[in-house]
């Protein structure tokens, strides 16, 4: 007797229903390289990832691509543009999880159509958090005027602006919207800064937005970087005078410096700040917790000016700044912080390190490496290194990085992929890339983030900034967040000591 699996078959047939057009039955086979935009060969996808649509850039009378499942089922696909529909490539990697989606190009020329090399890309059974947020900005230095923070949902092209400059139509109200951070993962506990007349910083606590003034007492600015607490009410932030400087000379385009960085602990429920690093020899930046919340991890650089005018100072001397990874170990009882420890002194190597970010499971810290300074976004030599907290091992994160600019990063929830902003493209401007990692700590060839129209890299002349997984959406409004700009700012208490 020959038993049937019911459920098996009508997912192979409807897979293999949505193969039309076909695939010619005849073609000849040939060697040239395959020529796809954006660069969807040789990677690892997650199974719940949207269609990775792409334009391929060879000349032909006619194109079929067929996505064929190394475990079950095809997708086929007509013209010079692979648009996979939604709903059959998510039935096509789901019944590939752990194997391959092999694509298969046909070219016509002159009346015969040729097969190009196959292909393979796998499929990851690790799936990817289902949300990223990020801020898209046309690159700029000083003035700003059209500025979104998205939520992108990643097993579609469902999209949508958690706030955007675009709503007032005259420059006054508008505010640079920057920085952006969830408590692990979720959306009900985050925050996000506007600069600007009537800006602050929006602290959203239990799906709740209030406009925060945290620039009080001695503090040297509001809060700048932010990393929110993953189990506690508080918010540990860097609050800095920075500066820009334009060569004249060098290739880069800007130097964006810090003149004096300190960190703060913002106790959301007592809306309290105090200090957590105030020494006026080093400057303190870039917070990020462990995922336990018992250690601070942040970039420092040890910075004694020379000349009574630090700005000037800062900008003679500025490659000689470089940042090392220190930590502080943390009790959220009593809300104490230990000493400072180095935990990966770049300077010693003439290099500067920020940006650090720990796995999920606590055993890997990813960062970004540069010559020198703090803001790598500027700087093309700028990698991603990985330093393993178990064996103190570091090195660089090779499949990943290219020969130009990567820096902000984040790691997904389960730790198996991570998301960075990289340049690579054409040197201008920011992309988000995401890349698997294993449990060994190797990584796949990156893939950019897939488009519903793949050419929109071509034509969207702006950058992506700070992509950060997200496990829900956010569930404030857009017209939530403009209330609470609209309104009066509450002004943090300082319960800090003086410097």
């Amino acid at each position: 007797m020959i038993r049937i699996n019911l459920p098996a078959a009508l997912l192979a047939c409807a897979l293999f229903v949505a193969c039309s057009p076909h695939a010619p039955r005849q073609a000849r086979d040939v060697t040239f390289p395959v020529a796809i935009s954006p660069d969807y060969t040789g990677v690892t996808i997650p199974y719940n990832i949207a269609p990775l649509r792409f334009s391929i850039l060879l000349d032909a009378e006619d194109y079929i691509t067929v996505a064929r499942g190394s475990l079950a089922g095809a997708l086929t696909v007509r013209g010079k543009t692979a648009r996979f529909p939604l709903k059959p490539w998510r039935r096509l990697l789901e019944a590939n999880k752990g194997g391959s989606i092999l694509l298969e190009i046909y070219l016509r020329r002159d009346g015969e159509w040729l097969k190009l090399p196959r292909v393979r890309n796998h499929v990851s059974a690790d799936p990817i958090d289902e949300y990223l947020a990020y801020r898209l900005i046309e690159p700029g230095y000083v003035h700003y005027r059209s500025i979104a923070l998205r939520q992108r949902r990643l097993s579609s092209f469902e999209e949508r602006d958690l706030y955007n400059n675009d709503i007032y139509p005259d420059d006054e109200r508008r505010l640079c919207i920057n920085c952006h951070s969830f408590q692990n993962y979720r959306t009900a506990n985050m925050q996000f800064h506007g600069r600007g007349e009537r800006g602050g910083t929006i602290i959203v606590r239990e799906g709740h937005p209030v406009k925060v003034n945290l620039k009080v007492g001695d503090l040297v600015s509001g809060g700048v970087y932010p990393a929110w607490h993953p189990s506690e009410p508080l918010v540990a932030y860097s609050v800095s005078q920075t500066g820009q400087v334009f060569h004249s000379r060098d290739t880069r385009k800007v130097e964006v410096q810090d003149l004096s960085s300190d960190l703060i602990l913002y106790d959301v429920a007592r809306n309290t700040v105090a200090y957590i690093a105030s020494d006026t020899n080093e400057l303190e930046t870039f917070p990020a917790w462990s995922p336990d919340g018992e250690t601070l991890y942040y970039a420092s650089a040890p910075y004694v000016p020379t000349h009574p005018n630090h700005s000037w100072d800062a900008i003679v001397h500025y490659k000689e700044i470089c940042y090392n990874i220190v930590r502080r170990s943390f009790n959220p009882v009593s809300r104490q912080f230990g000493d400072a420890e180095v935990v990966y002194d770049a300077a010693r190597a003439g290099k500067s390190a920020t940006l650090p970010r720990v796995s999920p499971d606590g055993r890997y810290l990813l960062f970004t490496l540069g010559d020198f300074g703090t803001f790598h976004i500027w700087h093309p030599e700028s990698d991603l290194y990985l330093l393993d907290l178990r064996t103190g091992e570091t090195r660089p994160l090779d499949p990943v990085n290219s020969p130009n600019t990567e820096s902000y990063h984040s790691w997904s929830s389960n730790g198996r992929w991570i998301v960075f902003s990289s340049r690579r493209d054409d040197g201008s401007y920011t992309r988000s890339y995401i890349a698997h990692f294993d449990e060994e700590g190797r990584t796949s060839k990156p893939f950019i983030l897939p488009q519903e129209d793949p050419a929109l890299y071509d034509y969207l002349y702006k950058s992506f900034n700070v992509p950060e997984f997200m496990i829900e959406p956010v569930a404030t409004s857009l017209p939530a967040f403009t209330s609470a700009f609209a309104a009066e700012a509450l002004d943090a208490r300082p319960v800090m000591k003086e410097k």
